[in-house]
């Protein structure tokens, strides 16, 4: 048997998780949605209620890190789509020969 990796998500994704089922009002449905475990909503739902959901030395992000953490993500997509279409750009070369 293998161990599972444990995740780690962010407290903007815990808050939204936990307010999404205040809204829906069922944890099976959004833990369902959201691909998680319904006991990890439920723990994030408890600790919401106690306050401690998010932990003392966990910064808030602002606007431009989210922005600068998008845009790196677009750049690494992008890069490896290049390197897809040189790939496949090489191959059809060779083939038409």
């Amino acid at each position: 048997m293998f161990k599972i990796p444990k995740q780690a998500y962010t407290a903007e994704f815990k808050e939204q998780a936990v307010k999404r089922v205040t809204e829906v009002g069922s944890m099976g449905r959004v833990a369902e949605d959201l691909g998680l475990v319904e006991q990890t909503l439920r723990n994030w739902v408890k600790a919401a209620k106690a306050g401690t959901l998010n932990p003392a030395g966990v910064k808030a992000l602002t606007p431009e890190q989210m922005e600068l953490s998008r845009l790196r993500a677009e750049v690494s997509r992008l890069r490896m789509e290049c390197e897809i279409l040189k790939k496949a750009t090489a191959y059809f070369a060779r083939e038409a020969q």
